[in-house]
């Protein structure tokens, strides 16, 4: 097997851990990779703002509104009026939502940042080095991206197809 074969295998096994991981994830806990993160995200600030949600996930004040929507439809999370500025909307999680979250499987990301920071300095530059210049082979360099690994879009230019697509 040439080295080409290899790297678009080693491509392939990287997609479908992504892929298995988030039907595992929809699977036990009914919710994408992508609204897990939300929920961890909220779960980790006594008060969060969607602004703050937002700007911690690297994804736009619209795209975390979707997502809000969606979990609160699902019980998971509620939205309450700061008591300080009336203006100021604050995401709580719900009973619900703080169960999804500790019984949801461990992330892929976690697994993955925990073993990427054990690495050496030199070998985390290498590893980056030769993502980013995968994605720039594939002409997706300038492709929008939070931190997440998942499959499915973050972003969308039009309704999803299914409610629980985001």
């Amino acid at each position: 097997m040439d080295r080409t074969d290899t790297s678009l295998i080693a491509l392939r096994r990287i997609l479908r851990a992504t892929e298995l991981y988030g039907r595992s994830l929809a699977q036990i806990a009914g919710l994408t990779p992508v609204q897990i993160r939300v929920l961890q995200v909220v779960l980790s600030h006594e008060s969060v703002t969607p602004k703050q949600i937002s700007l911690q996930m690297g994804v736009s004040p619209a795209t975390i509104s979707t997502l809000l929507d969606r979990l609160a439809a699902k019980s998971m999370l509620e939205r309450q009026r700061s008591d300080i500025d009336r203006r100021q909307t604050n995401i709580l999680l719900t009973e619900k939502g703080r169960k999804a979250v500790e019984g949801a499987p461990d992330p892929l990301q976690q697994k993955y940042v925990k073993e990427f920071e054990s690495l050496a300095d030199w070998e985390q530059a290498m590893i980056v080095a030769a993502l980013e210049r995968v994605a720039a082979m594939l002409n997706a360099s300038a492709m929008d991206a939070s931190p997440l690994l998942d499959m499915g879009e973050i972003h969308r230019t039009h309704p999803p197809d299914k409610p629980d697509e985001i």
